[in-house]
């Protein structure tokens, strides 16, 4: 308001997925180069997030649909789809709030500590499991939107490079990927946004 913007790019990084600062920026009517403080809520929430790519037809990664708060709920779970799993904090990422579990016997405490993790680092002790995978791709889709139905997609980024589940090196494009692949990724997730 000070300097006159009528608008707000905000780079990378938090205030990029602060809801709560697009939410003040669109009470003052500066537009943010960027999603609503809605979608960014709805994203943020790990659980939600996956419901609506569900709900899009988009491919996920089996667990639990709701958060696990009982002991009873993870061992059901876990039995269901298989150790190893991974406990993950809804509400946050960079590898806070996350346990792997390799066996029944672990589960309560890792239980116990990603919630108390999750609780510290994002206000919100909510967790949910998912299958783990020992040698994952992390691979990446940056795409664009004009919120009118003119999406497209800045190609892949292989992401797989991490230190404590932060990303450490981002290669463009994927090496690991076909040109079939590439093309059903690239075309699935602009379909997804329109």
């Amino acid at each position: 308001e000070i300097s006159g913007a009528d608008a707000i790019h905000p780079g990378y990084g938090f205030l990029s997925e602060n809801y709560e600062f697009v939410k003040i920026l669109e009470k003052h009517k500066i537009k943010f180069i960027g999603p609503s403080s809605e979608l960014i809520k709805k994203m943020g929430d790990k659980i939600e997030a996956k419901k609506i790519a569900k709900e899009l037809g988009l491919p996920t990664i089996q667990g639990s649909d709701t958060g696990i708060s009982k002991l009873e709920d993870a061992i059901k779970i876990s039995n269901i789809i298989g150790y190893p799993v991974l406990i993950k904090a809804a509400g946050g990422g960079g590898g806070k709030g996350m346990r792997i579990v390799e066996k029944e016997e672990s589960l309560m405490e890792s239980l116990q500590i990603a919630k108390t993790e999750a609780k510290k680092f994002f206000g919100n002790d909510e967790v949910f499991i998912e299958k783990y995978f020992k040698k994952p791709r992390h691979i990446e889709v940056q795409i664009l939107s004009d919120g009118k139905n003119n999406t497209v997609h800045l190609g892949e980024r292989d992401c797989t490079i991490q230190r404590r589940h932060q990303k450490v090196i981002e290669e463009a494009p994927s090496s690991v990927i076909n040109t079939q692949q590439r093309n059903e990724l690239l075309t699935t997730c602009v379909k997804s946004i329109s």
